[in-house]
C-alpha cells in the first residue's frame, strides 16, 4: 500500500483537544504534516493551534460535535477547502460513563453511543469520498481493549467500543474487494493516562479510573503516526491489552475470574467526586491537556512494536502466551 510519508500529508484529527488526540495532532504538525483539529472545546482547540503555530506548524481548528453528522462533514469538507486534499483522517473522540448498567439512563447510554460509535461512523462516512478520490490514504480509528472485552462499570463505551470494530471489519472489506488502497486501520489502546477518567460522568460516587497499570499517551499517538505511512489492521498498545487479549481468547471464563477479582475495586479511588461536572453532552474546560492525573501508575510498554516489526511478532505472541498461561496458574493457585 502506497501511503505518503508523514510530511507529505494532510491530516485530520478529530477529538484533538485533550488526550491521545492532543498528542496526536502536536506529533503530526512536528514531523511536518499540515493539520486540522476538531473537537467539541472551542478553547481547547484554539489553544492547540496556537501552539502548533509557536513550533512552526500549520493547523486550524474547526469545533464539531461527532454526534452530528453536517459537523463532521463540515470538518472534512473544510480541510479540503483548506489544503486541496486530505490523507489520513484520525478519530479519537471519545466520552465515558461509569456506572452499573441498572442506574443508567436510556438518554444516557445512547448518547454514549452517538459520540463513540456513531461518530466514528459519520467520521468514516465523511473522509472517504475525499479519500476515495485521492486514490489512498488512513482511516486511523482509536477503539480500545474494550472492543475485545467488555468492563464492569462500562457497559455503554465498551458496547460502543465492540461496535466500531464490527463496521471497520466490514468497510475494510468492502474497500479491498472495490480495490481501493485506504488503510483501515484499528488503534486498541489499553489503560492510557489522559483526562478521560476525569472528565467522564461517574455515578460510582468517587472518582474512576481505569484499572492499573497505565501507560503513556505517547505510546498511541506513535501508533498512529505509524498506521499513517504503514498498512496496519489492528495494533494494541500496552502491554497488559495484549496479553488480556490472548487470555480472553484461550479463556473468556477466566477473563471473568480476572474482573471479578479485580475490576471493581480497580476503577475506583478513594476521591469523592460527584455526577457533575462532567463531558457527557458538553465540553468541559481545564482538561485541554495530554496527560491525566495518574502519571505515578505509568509503566513501560515492550510488546507494542510487534506491528512495526513481523520479525518480532512470534516471540512477541510467545510472551503473551506465557503470561496468560502464567496467569492462569496464579487464579487457579
Amino acid at each position: 500500500m502506497n501511503l505518503k510519508p508523514i510530511d507529505q500529508q494532510v491530516v485530520a484529527v478529530v477529538g484533538a483537544s485533550s488526550g491521545i488526540g492532543r498528542d496526536t495532532a502536536l506529533k503530526f504538525a512536528q514531523k511536518g504534516a499540515k493539520v486540522v483539529v476538531s473537537a467539541r472545546s472551542k478553547e481547547g482547540l484554539a489553544t492547540l493551534v496556537e501552539e502548533i503555530s509557536r513550533a512552526g506548524g500549520e493547523a486550524i481548528a474547526v469545533p464539531a460535535d461527532v454526534a452530528d453528522f453536517e459537523q463532521v462533514k463540515a470538518v472534512a469538507d473544510k480541510t479540503v477547502d483548506r489544503f486541496g486534499r486530505l490523507d489520513t483522517w484520525v478519530h479519537t473522540a471519545a466520552i465515558g460513563l461509569f456506572a452499573t448498567f441498572d442506574s443508567i439512563t436510556p438518554e444516557e447510554f445512547k448518547r454514549v453511543i452517538d459520540v463513540n460509535l456513531m461518530g466514528q461512523v459519520h467520521g468514516a462516512m465523511a473522509a472517504l469520498p475525499h479519500l476515495k478520490r485521492e486514490g489512498r490514504g488512513s482511516l486511523i480509528h482509536i477503539t480500545s481493549v474494550e472492543a475485545r472485552r467488555s468492563l464492569p462499570f462500562q457497559s455503554p463505551y465498551s458496547s460502543s467500543k465492540h461496535g466500531v470494530e464490527g463496521f471497520l471489519d466490514a468497510m475494510r472489506l468492502e474497500l479491498k474487494h472495490e480495490g481501493y488502497q485506504i488503510n483501515v486501520a484499528n488503534i486498541l489502546p489499553a489503560v492510557i493516562n489522559t483526562p478521560f477518567y476525569t472528565k467522564g460522568k461517574t455515578k460510582l460516587g468517587v472518582k474512576p479510573t481505569g484499572v492499573p497499570p497505565y501507560y503513556n499517551p505517547s505510546l498511541v499517538s506513535e501508533a498512529i503516526l505509524y498506521a499513517s505511512e504503514h498498512q496496519v489492521r489492528d495494533y494494541i498498545v500496552g502491554d497488559v491489552g495484549r496479553i488480556l487479549d490472548v487470555v480472553h481468547k484461550v479463556s473468556p471464563a477466566l477473563t471473568d475470574a480476572l474482573l471479578l477479582a479485580i475490576g471493581f475495586a480497580g476503577q475506583k479511588t478513594t476521591e469523592p467526586k460527584a455526577e457533575d461536572p462532567n463531558n457527557l453532552y458538553e465540553p468541559i474546560q481545564g482538561y485541554d491537556r495530554v496527560e491525566g492525573d495518574f502519571k505515578g501508575l505509568e509503566i513501560p510498554s515492550f510488546l507494542d512494536k510487534i506491528d512495526k516489526s513481523p520479525v518480532a511478532t512470534f516471540g512477541a505472541l510467545a510472551i503473551a502466551a506465557l503470561g496468560g498461561l502464567a496467569l492462569l496458574g496464579g487464579l487457579r493457585d
